[in-house]
């Protein structure tokens, strides 16, 4: 019998604790003046002490969540959580971002249960077959057939965060505080959806493009993938979501034709129309064997000697396109009176302000300021009489795509 706090779950202290990029329960014992043991105890799924009712209190001021954060099953997907790099990425910062995925999961769920998300749109590429059979010519036809499904035509695709959410897929961007992450994808442990998690230092968009048709690869290709095979096939299984991710920005049916001759200043003329980094484009014209192994390190070396390792023309020509569905849907529940700010603070979310806002796309001080006067308009004689009646009228969720 556990001594303490009734229904208290101890991963949920993990949790907060990744998330909140506190090293070691000896870190955080530090932080509540409190002992080391007591702490791992209460981290511990199998020991039987729980903080009592005044330690849970302290523990949740300092932590920055509602009492109830810790009594709430966690959003951990069953299925692998797909990252760039396993070896030279910090445990710590992947433990910071897998807990900022569970609780896009949270956030996700918590809304759909006031507006309907796009269904997910994504076709069965593989048609049975297992990722590991499959070559570069299926993938590049894959890339071909997914552009005809969303009917985005051989040209430059646009904007990829706004394709994915279009399809579906639920989509945030938070600073991530290390460059060796790009962005994460899984899927709602309770309805499947993909989530995708993007960084956002150092952002170009064009650098926005490619990571997140990478994780739309994911999504597409690895659903399927076991958590056992992850680790011993992450090479191959990165490799793939690369390659998707660059034929489905640079299709092989059309971007290569426009390439009349492979110098670095065509290659950012070319920039200027797809949008894809220049280094992009030289692997993408390796990988198709347009260009030959040895031209490709040179264009390299010429690369790095103009210092574009570090920004590269155009990097900042076009503004970086945010993540809207969660942060319109919030909006769309206050202003029509469903819930209000407080409300979804004290009943919904179990996290700060603050953090629902950063994994949202909101303003910062959103939860703060008034929600927006709803006007009513003045009804005709007929919508008056089924107003009285108790008619009512469902308001779609606005259209971005058809706009």
């Amino acid at each position: 019998m556990r001594i303490g706090t009734l229904g208290f779950i101890p991963a949920r202290l993990t949790e907060i604790r990744h998330a909140r990029r506190i090293p070691s329960r000896a870190a955080l014992a530090r932080r509540l003046n409190s002992s080391a043991s007591t702490v791992s105890r209460w981290e511990d799924e199998d020991s039987d002490q729980t903080p009592d009712p005044a330690a849970l209190l302290q523990l949740a001021g300092e932590m920055q969540v509602r009492p109830e954060y810790f009594l709430r099953e966690t959003y951990e997907s069953d299925r692998p959580t797909f990252l760039r790099s396993l070896s030279s990425t910090l445990v710590r910062d992947l433990a910071y971002q897998k807990a900022q995925m569970q609780w896009l999961h949270e956030a996700s769920f918590i809304i759909s249960h006031y507006v309907d998300l796009p269904e997910v749109d994504i076709p069965d590429v593989l048609a049975g077959a297992d990722y590991t059979q499959l070559r570069d010519a299926d993938i590049e036809q894959i890339a071909l057939d997914l552009r005809k499904h969303w009917n985005l035509g051989e040209g430059p695709s646009g904007d990829m965060v706004t394709l994915m959410e279009r399809i579906g897929i639920v989509v945030a961007t938070i600073p991530m505080n290390t460059t060796k992450l790009d962005g994460l994808c899984s899927w709602s442990p309770i309805d499947g959806r993909p989530h995708v998690l993007l960084a956002t230092d150092k952002m170009s968009f064009p650098r926005r493009q490619m990571d997140a048709a990478h994780e739309l690869a994911h999504a597409i290709l690895h659903r399927a993938v076991p958590e056992e095979e992850f680790e011993a096939n992450l090479r191959v299984i990165e490799r793939q979501a690369f390659r998707l991710g660059s034929a489905f920005l640079m299709p092989s049916t059309s971007y290569p034709h426009e390439v009349r001759r492979c110098s670095l200043a065509v290659l950012a003329s070319l920039k200027e129309r797809w949008r894809v980094s220049i280094k992009a484009q030289i692997k993408r014209l390796s990988d198709l064997d347009i260009i030959p192994e040895d031209l490709s390190r040179q264009l390299y070396k010429l690369y790095s000697a103009k210092g574009w390792s570090k920004g590269e023309p155009l990097d900042q020509h076009w503004p970086v396109q945010q993540p809207r569905a969660l942060r319109d849907s919030l909006n769309l529940i206050v202003d029509n009176g469903v819930r209000s700010k407080a409300d979804l603070l004290a009943t919904e979310f179990t996290i700060s302000a603050t953090d629902v806002e950063l994994l949202c796309g909101l303003s910062p001080g959103w939860f703060d300021r008034d929600a927006a006067e709803v006007v009513t308009l003045k009804l005709a004689s007929s919508d008056r009489d089924a107003s009285l009646r108790g008619e009512g009228q469902v308001i779609a969720f606005p259209d971005r795509h058809h706009r």
